[in-house]
Order: C-alpha cells, then structure tokens, then sequence
C-alpha cells in the first residue's frame, strides 16, 4: 500500500501559482481583520511605481530560492485599536489563508502601520 501512495505522490505534476493571486489573497486577508483601515504604499513603493511595474498597493512579495514567502505589508490603522494586536492577527490570516489555499510556505510576515486614521463622527 505504501508504495503505491508513493507513486501517486510522484505522479501528481507541478502545479504554479499567478503572483498576482498571491498579492490578492494578502490584500483580502488583511482587509479581514477589524481596525484595519486601508494598505497604503510606502514613499519607496510609490517612486518604484513611476519607474516600473511593481506590487499591488501596500504589498511587497518576495519569493525566496526555497520557494517560501517573504511579505510586507504596510497599514493604515483606525485609531483607538491595540497596535500588535491587529499587527498579529493580520499576520496570522495572511499565514492561514495562503497555507489553505495555495499550500506555500510563509517564511517572513512584516506588518508596517503606516498611519492612523480617525473614524468619521456621525452627523445627526
């Protein structure tokens, strides 16, 4: 029986993953997370914009030579929120999402809060 599975395993083929997939499966995920308010670009992001096609906004993707990922990932915040706390848990549901859908491993996950904004009072 074991050698059987064995040869399935090795039967399977290759399968490839857009990295543009990727970068929409990091920006949903950390859009999931309450208190987080947009992904903004950093200044450095936005000169390299002008130049060249580069990641989407607020993500920067690098794939290392072992095939794990290394993300960063740069904020906004709603004021009032625990810092690490949005910072962890947006590092978790990067992690968790693409481990389930894609099956990759995540090597690094930097979380950059970039700035806070405030919540529109409402108007009576």
């Amino acid at each position: 029986m074991s050698q059987l599975y064995n040869e399935l395993q090795e039967d399977k083929g290759k399968i490839t993953c857009d990295r543009n997939i990727l970068l929409s499966i990091i920006s949903l995920a950390t859009k999931e997370i309450s208190g987080v308010s947009s992904l903004q670009d950093s200044f450095s992001m936005k000169l390299k914009k002008l130049f060249s096609k580069s990641d989407s906004t607020g993500v920067k993707l690098k794939i290392a030579q072992n095939g794990q990922l290394i993300i960063d990932v740069f904020i906004r915040i709603y004021s009032g929120n625990n810092v690490p706390d949005i910072a962890y848990r947006v590092q978790d549901n990067i992690k968790n999402n693409i481990v389930s859908m894609v099956e990759m491993r995540v090597n690094k996950i930097n979380i950059h809060i970039v700035g806070v904004d405030f919540k529109a009072e409402e108007q009576n």
